[in-house]
């Protein structure tokens, strides 16, 4: 029997000696300008001159995005600097329509414009280069990411397929990374906090020389958790080297490896009672993952005149161990799932500023990521039963899931722009996706994991998608300040080898079969989204808004029986997802920022049928219609700076059927502060305080095993940075 506290130990105690921890201050101050850029929001610095916000994200190209019909939230890096998140949903929230929760350690689920899921709807980019293949999405994946320490990040909400093909459904995620300076140069960050916090950020640079220009960042982060046994370990370091071979010719390499050892069971759902009198009550202690991950690319652009050539080669290497705490009460089981990845994203562009600003850019993306997935039951020791269920230990069972895939994809597109008025742009887009899986299984037939827990095997072959996706899109300059765009975008992402090839347990040898054969013929979920927005960028503010209707078809998903908590994927019919957005930033004087990021939406299940029940026109679980986000900063001196942020999310069913017998969750309102203090040039200090009321409030809330359960969120919690610049 093995425990997952256990586990750890030895690792944590090496990162504690790593670090020194500083007690919490009682300063409460930031430095004001720490704000996200939602859609069209100005850049940091408010004053009599505004500054064009350009964005990468919407066509691999650098363009205006007064000019780019899409909602692009942009947060600087400056901004993610001050803030210093220990966790993304600190940093993402501050874009309209954009939510994430907790699980643990840096652990989440998303929501843009999509309910709280963990299902593949979203791509998550390093550089454009995608952090991994298609077939292996992890929704975690922004911990393999270094966010606090990325030059900027970019959140397109909406789909994307068009250009970046599966997964763009419910938005993209592009993290930046910060480029090398002119100069030698030294940051370092030593932090501590609530719950064993620890953390070291480290950045250098070596300066512009001949051979070009590099630097490092690295990340050592510990805590022990603030519910029982949910310690959390991160060693990350991330590398980049420009080298400019003239003024046309440019090489970017980017090496970024990240080790991460959690013990998972901080998602741990209680009833009602013991999520309001002993919230740090794990139920899941037993559950850990471990996720190892190297990223290599290299960049090289030519430009030639009115054309560019760019070709970026990639390698990537992920492994995760897993011991899941969200199948411990139906499936049991361990496992290792691992895939490298080879591929290239090549592209020309070609401008043709004397026939009315045209532009046109064309690609091919190739991708081909062999893995593997290696998966045991697992025997269980628990006390308690239905929600209240607890699990101590454990032992490991016969094998059950034991195959290789490689998965490829081949994807040409073309992107177009055109100005027929000094005013319009349209762009028009399209891509082609072919998609393929190519398995060998090292077992056969049906596998019996425990009493009544049958694993059909799919037989060795290949399962192929094909899929077309278009785009088009408008914006009209009503001045200089303000301009209107509308859009067009499809979206779509095929199931995953996980979807395809590891059915859901089943009771009898019979059913395990037909699940497995049934598995096989799950389609990719298709998407369409139509947007409206207007934005205005002024002296002294800005206001974005966006409106979008997004339709989702042949949607595929884990439904799960109440009673059983079993779950099975289908393709089960149609959603609508339509909502309102809007960004504002006021200079309210000139040490007062006020800026807002909120959204309103309702997700509803048209077509649908699941378990022999209709939920036609029922709100999907798991889905508030209000999200906001308001900050409000002040900073009298340009040395000293104080930020108040409210946080709301809005209230939402637990299950399917919106049943009064399971009462909605209420939402909650949370208030944070922060603040900086400059002595120097050389040295600051920090201090943040989260949920400063000390609220009860969930992270997550559901059903299960007809239960309404909740995983509380974390309560009061200070941090406390020293900053050192050389």
């Amino acid at each position: 029997m093995i425990h997952s506290s256990a586990r750890a130990c030895s690792t944590r105690q090496r990162t504690r000696s790593l670090v020194r921890r500083i007690a919490p201050a009682l300063l409460i101050y930031m430095q004001g300008h720490a704000h996200a850029e939602s859609m069209d929001d100005v850049p940091i610095k408010l004053a009599a001159t505004r500054v064009e916000t350009v964005v990468v994200s919407a066509t691999r190209e650098q363009e205006r995005l007064a000019e780019t019909p899409a909602s692009v939230g942009v947060i600087a890096e400056d901004a993610i600097r001050d803030l210093k998140p220990t966790h993304p949903q600190q940093l993402l929230s501050q874009v309209p329509g954009v939510a994430i929760s907790v699980t643990n350690g840096e652990g989440h689920t998303t929501a843009i414009r999509q309910p709280f899921t963990t299902s593949p709807l979203y791509l998550f980019l390093e550089d454009g280069v995608p952090v991994r293949a298609t077939g292996f999405f992890n929704h975690n994946a922004l911990y393999e990411l270094d966010l606090p320490l990325a030059g900027a990040i970019e959140v397109t909400r909406g789909p994307g397929s068009a250009l970046y093909g599966s997964d763009a459904i419910g938005g993209i995620i592009n993290m930046l990374t910060r480029e090398p300076k002119a100069h030698a140069s030294a940051d370092g960050t030593l932090e501590g906090g609530s719950y064993g916090w620890r953390r070291v950020l480290l950045e250098g640079d070596t300066g512009a020389f001949a051979w070009g220009a590099m630097r490092g960042d690295f990340n050592l982060t510990h805590t022990a958790g603030w519910r029982d046994d949910t310690g959390y370990d991160r060693q990350s370091a991330d590398l980049r080297w420009d080298k400019h071979f003239d003024e046309n010719t440019r090489v970017k390499t980017v090496i970024a490896f990240g080790h991460i050892d959690q013990d998972t069971g901080a998602n741990s759902p209680l009833t009602y009672d013991a999520y309001q009198h002993h919230p740090t009550q794990n139920n899941f202690s037993i559950a850990y993952r471990k996720v190892t991950a190297l990223r290599l690319s290299m960049d090289f652009e030519k430009q030639m005149g009115d054309a560019l050539l760019a070709i970026t080669p990639y390698y990537r290497n992920d492994s995760m161990d897993l011991l899941a705490s969200f199948t411990l009460n139906f499936d049991p089981t361990v496992y290792t799932s691992a895939n490298r990845s080879y591929g290239v994203l090549a592209k020309w562009r070609q401008d043709f500023p004397a026939l009315m600003r045209a532009r046109v850019i064309g690609g091919v993306d190739i991708d081909v990521s062999p893995g593997s997935r290696k998966e045991d039951r697992l025997n269980v020791t628990s006390t308690g039963s239905g929600a209240n269920r607890v699990f101590t230990a454990y032992a490991v069972g016969p094998r059950i899931y034991d195959y290789d895939v490689r998965f490829e994809s081949y994807a040409p597109y073309l992107h177009t722009e055109i100005s027929p008025l000094t005013a319009l742009r349209l762009t028009a887009g399209v891509r082609y996706d072919v998609l393929r899986y190519t398995l060998d299984n090292h077992l056969h037939d049906v596998v019996q994991g425990a009493t009544a827990a049958y694993y059909g095997q799919a037989a060795d072959g290949t399962v192929s998608f094909h899929h077309v996706t278009p785009k088009f899109g408008a914006t009209f300059a009503l001045s200089d300040r303000m301009n209107l765009y509308a859009s067009y975008n499809q979206g779509f992402r095929v199931p995953s080898e996980g979807q395809l090839f590891r059915p859901s347990v089943s009771s009898t040898a019979t059913d395990a079969r037909n699940r497995a054969a049934l598995a096989l013929d799950l389609r990719p979920i298709e998407a369409d989204q139509v947007e409206v927005g207007w934005r205005g960028n002024f002296t002294q503010w800005s206001l974005d808004l966006a409106a979008y209707d997004l339709q989702k078809r042949d949607d595929l998903v884990s439904q799960r029986d109440l009673a059983t908590n079993v779950t099975t994927n289908v393709n089960a019919g149609k959603t609508s997802h339509r909502g309102l957005e809007a960004a504002l930033g006021v200079q309210v004087v000139a040490a007062l920022r006020l800026d807002a990021a909120w959204s309103y939406a309702k997700h509803k299940y048209v077509q649908w049928v699941a378990n022999g029940v209709n939920y036609d026109g029922k709100e999907i679980e798991s889905a508030p219609r209000v999200l906001g986000n308001t900050r409000l900063s002040w900073q009298p001196t340009k040395n000293v700076g104080t930020q108040l942020e409210w946080v709301r999310v809005g209230e939402y069913w637990l299950e399917p059927g919106n049943s009064p017998q399971y009462p909605k969750y209420p939402g909650h309102d949370l208030l944070n502060v922060r603040g900086s203090w400059s002595l120097s040039e050389s040295l600051s200090f920090g201090v943040r305080v989260y949920n400063i009321a000390d609220k009860r409030y969930a992270d997550s809330a559901q059903v299960s095993s007809n239960t309404p359960v909740y995983s509380p969120g974390l309560p009061r919690t200070y941090y406390a940075n020293v900053d050192a610049r050389f």
